[in-house]
């Protein structure tokens, strides 16, 4: 297995070019420009991995979707009631973590996180698709199922109170706004020099500081 591990590749012949010195003034100017550049490239690039920290100070990361960037907040939703959830309010602080093979990127930025006002949240609800409406109506999340005929039965269920109340958000519908103290931005190179860029914020102001490999 080692040597199938070490056999494929990590990254495609041709890399983006990366020069820190030619940046803007604040991440999230370069982190939209590199969004919109993966998104010509590969799937999904709004998803991204969310880590929290439970009560017993496990680490904890899930794969979620990117719902916006407005001004210094990168924001995602999920309901308070899920493991997520309950982390964020026992410890209300987070890391995400972007990751775009297919242009050897990364972007990892770590920082408080904060509740969007309740109308915000709903909005957001009521914006996603109504199969995703459904399964957050569903609840339970992660949960121990022990017949798959309930959640077939809550499935049905919800899928009822949906299309009966469209515009209506469940209570614990949460979008949790990360305001990051540290994003780094890093592009791969195959002769292992890779570039990494880090956005310090100190005194309201971001600083921009170049990494080691």
């Amino acid at each position: 297995m080692d040597r199938t591990l070490r056999g494929w590749p990590s990254f495609p012949e041709e890399l983006p070019e990366f020069d820190t010195e030619a940046t803007p003034a604040t991440p999230r100017e370069l982190f939209l420009e590199w969004l919109n550049e993966a998104g010509e490239h590969v799937l999904a690039p709004h998803a991204v991995t969310l880590s929290t920290v439970d009560a017993d100070r496990m680490p904890d990361a899930r794969v979620v979707i990117l719902k916006d960037v407005d001004g210094d907040t990168w924001a995602v939703a999920t309901s308070s009631e899920s493991p997520k959830g309950v982390q964020l309010a026992k410890n209300p602080f987070a890391a995400l973590t972007f990751f775009w093979p297919g242009r050897g990127r990364q972007v990892r930025l770590r920082g408080p996180v904060a509740v969007a006002d309740p109308e915000v949240s709903a909005a957001d609800f009521t914006a996603r698709p109504p199969a995703s409406r459904v399964e957050a109506f569903i609840g339970r999340q992660s949960q121990v199922l022990d017949d798959p005929a309930d959640l077939d039965r809550a499935a049905a269920e919800a899928e009822r109170w949906v299309e009966e109340n469209p515009g209506v958000a469940p209570e614990t519908w949460t979008r949790y706004l990360v305001t990051p103290s540290e994003v780094e931005f890093w592009q791969a190179s195959h002769d292992r020099r890779h570039r990494r860029l880090r956005y310090r914020r100190a005194d309201g102001t971001w600083h921009k500081e170049r990494l080691w490999p």
